[in-house]
């Protein structure tokens, strides 16, 4: 995280950033949280969770039995959200 001031925010660009596998879950859903629903919807209830602070999406998505083909996907759609929004 990257201090500014007496605040600290994600190392989390809100514009053209791409969200890659080895980031953060709690830095990424602070940062975009329409994230939020995408992560859920792929069974990652964490989004809500302590470990989220720990985990990166790479690390919760194996915790939770996903394959290395569905994090990819997932990565993909979280991709897809945060360009249109939709």
């Amino acid at each position: 995280m990257q201090e500014e001031g007496n605040k600290t925010k994600p190392n989390i660009k809100k514009r053209g950033d791409k969200i890659t596998k080895d980031m953060n879950l709690g830095e990424v859903v602070i940062a975009h949280p329409i994230l939020a629903e995408v992560l859920l919807d792929y069974g990652l209830h964490c989004v809500g969770c302590f470990a989220n602070s720990f985990d990166t999406i790479e690390m919760g998505s194996k915790v939770h039995g996903m394959t290395d083909q569905e994090i990819d996907e997932m990565v993909v759609r979280l991709n897809e959200v945060l360009e249109t929004g939709e």
